[in-house]
């Protein structure tokens, strides 16, 4: 009898994947399909049409069965693993009612719900009511019933992204409470709805009957239905399994599945992320994410642009790499590897902030990116290595801030994400943190950690632990050069950790000058 197979697919926001996973981890076969990211209308806006999602995925099924049509009938489950904090609207009869809103959109109201006196002062009082200023103005449910009233007073459901493809698959409205990331009134410690009680059914406008039904990762969503197999080819019948968000789903690929294993996502956002058993605030009032694993929580220190900075890289400073790449049929960053070469670790000096989106804690909401160091000796190749270091250094003070919160020293870095697959990156990772870094041994780590949560639920691995142990393992390990970890330690600790502190106060006075960041 032939050994089953686990259907994953991977709803990112780059591509649309379907991919399928043996019993030990290995990628059988896969299809892709890039996609459109978003579309902007105006500045800071990040739009795209729900159906375009739908079609894109069902697209990479279809290809996926032309190509390997003898694996469709040993696949004994499906599950989705999508972006996260991606918003759809849907009326009565689930339809969209406007492009869904990506993670990505800036925008915000300056007229959030006014809670009451008894439950604004406490929040002022432990210091935390810009925090909470910050969640209820970049909410989507708070600008759209503000700036749309007439769609937002139609929204008979609100749903992530990962909610609506489910739905397309199952027909059931229901999500995976691992992909329960962004502004909703998410109860993240149990792993639930809020409490009817608690303070974020009144900051945000959102009410309990347009949110689905959760459901924890390992346990069935619901089947295929006649409709979604005829759209995707996936078997009708065939169980949908809830996984998580992708960044979770990542972290458990990665084999990171206990704290003194550190998880690095070099994606467009970058990450870096422990699994831990126990609840652990990676930031004083900024919560654990669920982790694709029931019962377990992934404390996560964000970049918020993180490698999308590769992009804007190549799109202002490398049209020749560009045109180059097109000629040779390899893709831009390929090329890349070349500035890495031609420049010594440290860049020369040049030191770059990698705060080109604000957040609302760490960076705070005034933070901007800055690149300090420069002299007539740099060139697009020093810049393009203080970019990859930036990132590398912004996650290294979120690793030592880990450490802290979870009293648990990292000893093994887990490096996953499109970064990851440059031997150089990965060098310089290995060389900044002074630690080995390891590449897990396939790219897909999202989709190997939908696919365990299948082998889980069907049984094929008796629980998440052993399907870790069966179908993670490291691929290529790097360890720390001794002769540049030192002066990427200098530079750390005596240049990168004090340009925010030093920059903060000039930041807020830009911000009040020029009206960006909006507040």
């Amino acid at each position: 009898m032939d050994s089953p197979l686990f259907l994953a697919l991977d709803q990112g926001t780059q591509s649309a994947r379907a991919m399928v996973f043996d019993a030990t981890g290995e990628l059988v076969a896969k299809s892709q399909r890039h996609i459109e990211p978003y579309v902007s209308a105006q500045p800071g806006w990040a739009e795209q049409d729900a159906e375009y999602f739908w079609e894109e995925l069902g697209q990479a099924c279809q290809a996926l069965w032309l190509e390997f049509p003898e694996l469709k009938g040993r696949v004994t489950g499906v599950s989705l693993t999508t972006q996260r904090a991606s918003v759809v609207c849907l009326d009565s009869r689930m339809k969209p009612l406007r492009p869904a809103i990506i993670w990505l959109d800036q925008r915000r109201t300056a007229s959030p719900p006014i809670l009451p006196f008894w439950l604004a002062a406490p929040v002022k009082l432990l210091g935390q009511g810009e925090t909470l200023r910050q969640f209820q103005a970049k909410a989507e449910c708070n600008w759209l019933a503000e700036d749309e009233p007439e769609i937002w007073s139609k929204t008979a459901h609100f749903l992530l992204l990962s909610g609506y493809l489910n739905y397309r698959l199952t027909g059931e409205i229901r999500d995976c409470t691992a992909s329960q990331v962004g502004y909703i009134p998410y109860d993240y410690k149990r792993g639930q709805w809020a409490a009817s009680h608690d303070l974020k059914w009144k900051a945000l406008r959102v009410h309990p009957t347009q949110l689905p039904s959760l459901m924890p990762p390992g346990e069935t969503l619901g089947r295929i239905t006649e409709m979604a197999s005829r759209h995707t080819g996936i078997p009708e019948g065939l169980p949908v399994i809830a996984s998580g968000a992708d960044k979770a789903c990542e972290v458990l690929g990665a084999g990171a599945f206990s704290p003194e294993v550190g998880n690095l996502s070099y994606g467009t956002t970058a990450t870096f992320n422990t699994c831990n058993q126990k609840y652990v605030e990676p930031i004083p009032f900024v919560p654990a994410y669920g982790a694709a694993v029931p019962g377990r929580y992934n404390s996560e220190i964000i970049v918020q642009r993180g490698y999308w900075m590769v992009n804007w890289f190549k799109r202002e400073f490398a049209r020749e790499e560009v045109d180059r790449a097109e000629q040779l049929g390899v893709s831009p960053e390929t090329l890349f590897e070349e500035f890495l070469q031609q420049t010594p670790p440290g860049a020369m000096g040049l030191t770059l902030q990698p705060f080109w989106n604000p957040g609302v804690r760490i960076p705070g909401p005034e933070a901007k990116g800055a690149i300090v160091g420069f002299g007539d000796v740099h060139t697009r190749a020093h810049l393009y290595r203080a970019i990859i270091e930036g990132i590398a250094y912004a996650l290294r003070e979120g690793k030592e801030r880990l450490e802290k919160r979870n009293g648990v020293p990292v000893t093994r870095l887990k490096v996953s994400g499109g970064g990851s697959q440059s031997d150089a990156i990965m060098q310089i990772t290995a060389d900044i943190f002074g630690l080995p870094a390891e590449r897990p041994h396939t790219s897909e780590t999202s989709g190997l950690g939908a696919a365990i949560n299948i082998a889980v639920a069907t049984g094929v691995h008796a629980d998440h632990g052993s399907a870790v142990a069966a179908m993670t393992r490291p691929g290529a390990r790097f360890l720390p050069r001794e002769e540049f970890t030192d002066t990427y330690d200098k530079l750390y600790q005596q240049v990168y950790r004090r340009l925010y502190p030093r920059l903060a106060p000039l930041y807020r006075s830009i911000r009040h000058i020029t009206g960006y960041p909006a507040r």
